[in-house]
C-alpha cells in the first residue's frame, strides 16, 4: 500500500514572458478546497488588474480531488497545463496559480499552453518538495495497571504520542504511518481490557 505522498512546504513562484505577455506563478500548499478557494480569491482581489487567473489545485494523499479553471482563456489552454505540471511532478495537497497580463500579441491555442504550463513549472521548480507519509491516529482506553505493557509496546512499534491522561481509565492518542498502524492496533488490542475509542 502506498503511504507516502509529495507535496511543498511553502510558498513559491516564477514568472515567463512570451511577446509581451506577462505571467506570474505561484506554488501554493493547502490542504481542504475551501482553503483553495480562499487563496484563488485573494489572488484575483490581489492581480484585480490582470487579464487573466488561472488555476489548478490537488488535494488527498490518494490524489482524486482536484479541479481546473481556464479564467476566460480558450478551453483546456490554463488550468490543464498547470495540472500538468502538477502531476508530471507527483504532487498533492497544492494549488497553482497563474496570473496573466496580456501583452497585446495573441499567442495561439499552443503558445497558451506552452505559456501557462512553463509558468507553473517555474513556481514548481522554485519550491521544496517533500515526501510526507500518510498517518493514522489511534486512540486507546485502558485500565491503569495495564499501562506498562502498553508503554513497552509503544517503545517497540514507535508511534508519535499526541494525547495521554492516566486515571482510572488511562487514554492515549497515537500517530503512525497507515502501513503501520494495523500491526500496531492488534498488538495493543491483545493487551487485557484495551479498547479503541472511534
Amino acid at each position: 500500500m502506498e503511504d507516502t505522498y509529495k507535496t511543498i512546504t511553502s510558498l513559491a513562484e516564477g514568472s515567463y514572458s512570451e511577446k509581451r505577455s506577462r505571467f506570474i506563478s505561484y506554488a501554493i500548499p493547502i490542504h481542504t478546497v475551501e482553503e483553495a478557494k480562499e487563496k484563488i480569491e485573494e489572488y484575483r482581489k490581489l492581480y484585480y488588474d490582470a487579464r487573466h487567473v488561472c488555476w489548478a489545485y490537488m488535494i488527498g494523499a490518494d490524489r482524486q480531488t482536484y479541479r481546473t479553471n481556464d479564467d476566460g482563456e480558450p478551453s483546456g489552454t490554463a488550468g490543464k497545463p498547470i495540472l500538468g505540471q502538477i502531476n508530471s511532478n507527483g504532487l498533492t495537497d497544492i494549488l497553482v496559480v497563474v496570473i496573466r497580463y496580456f501583452g497585446g500579441i495573441k499567442l495561439g491555442t499552443s503558445g497558451l499552453i506552452v505559456a501557462y504550463r512553463t509558468a507553473a513549472s517555474e513556481a514548481i521548480t522554485a519550491a521544496e518538495i517533500v515526501t510526507k507519509t500518510v498517518d493514522e491516529n489511534i486512540t486507546i482506553v485502558f485500565e491503569y495497571p495495564f499501562l506498562n505493557s502498553i508503554m513497552r509496546i509503544i517503545k517497540e512499534e514507535n508511534p508519535v504520542v499526541l494525547a495521554q491522561t492516566f486515571e482510572m481509565n488511562c487514554e492515549m492518542t497515537l500517530r503512525i504511518r497507515k502501513s503501520e498502524a494495523e500491526k500496531l492496533k492488534s498488538r495493543l488490542l491483545k493487551v487485557d481490557t484495551t479498547y479503541l475509542k472511534e
